[in-house]
């Protein structure tokens, strides 16, 4: 019988609940919003197909698209969905989409480098 091995991990970073990880992982301020309400429609329309046990074929119907749209929204193709589509989409299956818009809370300033420090200076000399 082979002894189970463990696996000892340090999560250094997590995105807080209210965060953005598409931001976490280096995308710009921009395509992050966009990329993140994407990945909550799709979410929203999975939780859909799986609540009414739909299949594939069951769901591109409900949703007026192709089984392989589908397939695509299911295993996270976020590239392959606008969120018109998306909208869209809920929409055919009785749902009403909303729209919050909320003031993005003030960044902290940058600390602007105006010399290196004298302990790296002297090191460097």
């Amino acid at each position: 019988m082979m002894a189970k091995r463990r696996i000892d991990s340090v999560i250094e970073h997590t995105t807080p609940p209210d965060g953005n990880v598409f931001l976490d992982i280096g995308f710009d301020a921009d395509e992050a919003a966009n990329l993140l309400v994407r990945a909550d429609l799709m979410m929203m329309i999975e939780d859909i197909i799986q609540t009414r046990g739909l299949r594939q074929k069951d769901a591109a119907t409900l949703f007026c698209v192709s089984q392989p749209r589908i397939s695509d929204l299911l295993r996270g193709k976020i590239d392959a969905f606008t969120i018109d589509s998306l909208v869209n989409m809920l929409g055919r299956a009785g749902m009403r989409v909303a729209v919050t818009v909320t003031e993005l809370p003030a960044e902290p300033a940058l600390k602007a480098v105006d010399s290196v420090p004298e302990e790296t200076a002297a090191a460097h000399a």
